[in-house]
C-alpha cells in the first residue's frame, strides 16, 4: 500500500530531550534506548469505517512520539498495518452489498486523506494484511513445528502456554482475559481448544469468504494477531522500541502478538515498551463502530472545521486519558487556534526561547500535551498584553508548534 504524503517538519534550534513514556507492561515510565534509529510499530485500522476521533487520538499520540524522537536527533523507522481482511470488514461488505475489497480500498483511501489533513507523519512501511499473507503462512508453520500451535477441525490455534511470558503485556488475570477475549474477537468457549484463551492463527476456508493458499495449513485466511507479528518482524525485527495502539489493544492483540513472536524467535521481548492511548467517548460511551456513536474526521472536515482545530481538540487531552467529545471541546480548540494565529501574526513578541524549552520538557515527559498547550497559551497571552521586541519570536513559535505539535499556524 502507498502511504500519505509527509508534511515538512520545521528545523528548530538546539536539540530536544529524550522521550520518557508510560509502558503498559511495567506500569512505569521508561526511556527507550533507541540508538540512532528509533523503531515504532502502530496497529492500523480495519477499513470498514474511517477515521473517527478515537482513531485520530491514537495516531496523534504516536505522531507526537515520532516528532519528539526527531527533535532529539533520532531517525525513526515507523511501520503501520491495515487489517484489510477480517470478520467486521466482511460483515459490513455483506450488509451493504459491496465487494469487501472495494470497501477496504475506499476506507483506506479516506484514512490517508484524513491523516494528510491532520498532518500526521506517515509510516515508512504501510502494509495490508493481504499483502503479508505470504509472510504469515511460514510463521504459522514454524509455530506448529516448535509445538506452539495445533489444529482444531482444520483451523490452527496458538497455544498461549508456549510462551512463559504470556500475560506480561496486559498484566490481567485469566478471568479478565477470558471476558475480554469474548468481547474482542476471540472464541474462548470453542470446544476442543487446549486453553480457552488460545487465539486463531489460521482459519480454514469458509464458504463465501475470501481464501488464500496456506501451503501445509490448507486454504484459508490469517488470524488477527499473527498479521502484525509478520509485518513487524519483517521490517523491525525483535526488540523494537515501541508497540503502540489504543488501550483496547493491550489485550488480546498486543498480548497475543508478543507471545507469537517470542515463541517464534525464542527471544524476549518482542517490543521494549507497550504504549497505549486512551479511549474517546460520545454520549457517555466509548466511540465504537459496533455502537455507531462515531464522530468522523472526514465529516468534520466536510462541515468546514479546520483540521488544525481537530488536532488541537485531541492535544487538549493527555494521550492516556479517556475523555468525552462534545461540541464545546471543539469550540474551545477553535478559539485557541484563533488566538495562537493572531499572536504569531504580529511583527514581534516576547522571546520564544523559554516557550521552546517548556514545550520540549512537557512533551518528553510522557507526551504531556495539556502542559504544552498551556505554555503556548501563556506566550500568546503575553503577546496580547506586554508584547515584546524580539522580531524572530513569532516565527520561532510558529515553527515550534508545527514541528512538535503538528499544528500549522
Amino acid at each position: 500500500m502507498h502511504v500519505w504524503p509527509a508534511s515538512e517538519v520545521p528545523a528548530l534550534p538546539g536539540q530536544g530531550r529524550d522521550l520518557r513514556i508510560h509502558d503498559t507492561a511495567t506500569g512505569t515510565r521508561v526511556t527507550p534506548d533507541t540508538g540512532p534509529v528509533a523503531r515504532l510499530y502502530v496497529c492500523g485500522i480495519t477499513p470498514y469505517d474511517a477515521t473517527h476521533l478515537g482513531h485520530a487520538a491514537t495516531y496523534n499520540a504516536f505522531d507526537l512520539v515520532q516528532r519528539i524522537w526527531l527533535d532529539a536527533g533520532r531517525l525513526v523507522h515507523y511501520v503501520q498495518n491495515v487489517t484489510d481482511v477480517d470478520d467486521p470488514l466482511l460483515e459490513r461488505a455483506k450488509a451493504t452489498g459491496v465487494e469487501w475489497t472495494d470497501l477496504a480500498a475506499e476506507q483506506t483511501a479516506l484514512f490517508r486523506e484524513d491523516m494528510t489533513a491532520l498532518r500526521m507523519l506517515p509510516p515508512k512501511e504501510y502494509v495490508g494484511a493481504v499483502e503479508a499473507i505470504d509472510w504469515i503462512v511460514p510463521l504459522v508453520e514454524r509455530l506448529r513445528e516448535v509445538g506452539a500451535a495445533y489444529e482444531l477441525e482444520g483451523d490452527t490455534y496458538f497455544s498461549v502456554e508456549a510462551d512463559p511470558h504470556f500475560g506480561e503485556v496486559s498484566g490481567l488475570d485469566a478471568a479478565a482475559m477470558r471476558l475480554l477475549s469474548a468481547e474482542r474477537g476471540g472464541d474462548p468457549d470453542r470446544a476442543g481448544k487446549k486453553n480457552p484463551l488460545d487465539p486463531l492463527l489460521w482459519q480454514a476456508a469458509r464458504e463465501g469468504e475470501p481464501e488464500w493458499d496456506g501451503a501445509s495449513l490448507g486454504s484459508g485466511r490469517p488470524g488477527w494477531h499473527i498479521e502484525c507479528v509478520a509485518i513487524a518482524l519483517r521490517y523491525l525485527g525483535m526488540g523494537f522500541d515501541i508497540q503502540g495502539g489504543g488501550s483496547d489493544l493491550a489485550f488480546p492483540h498486543h498480548e497475543m502478538g508478543a507471545s507469537h513472536a517470542q515463541a517464534l524467535a525464542g527471544e524476549y521481548p518482542f517490543a521494549k515498551a507497550y504504549v497505549h492511548a486512551g479511549m474517546v467517548a460520545l454520549d457517555g460511551e466509548k466511540m465504537s463502530k459496533s455502537k455507531g456513536n462515531l464522530v468522523f474526521v472526514s465529516a468534520l472536515r466536510r462541515d468546514g472545521v479546520d483540521p488544525a482545530a481537530i488536532r488541537l481538540t485531541l492535544l487538549a487531552h493527555h494521550y492516556r486519558a479517556d475523555w468525552e467529545y462534545t461540541e464545546s471541546v471543539l469550540d474551545d480548540a477553535t478559539s485557541r487556534l484563533d488566538r495562537w494565529r493572531a499572536a504569531v501574526s504580529r511583527p514581534d513578541g516576547p522571546s520564544a526561547d523559554k516557550l521552546l524549552a517548556e514545550l520540549r520538557t512537557a512533551l518528553a515527559d510522557d507526551l504531556d500535551t495539556p502542559a504544552a498547550l498551556a505554555a503556548v497559551d501563556r506566550w500568546a497571552d503575553l503577546q496580547e498584553g506586554e508584547g515584546g521586541s524580539d522580531e524572530g519570536a513569532p516565527g520561532l513559535v510558529s515553527r515550534a508548534v508545527d514541528a512538535l505539535l503538528g499544528v500549522a499556524l
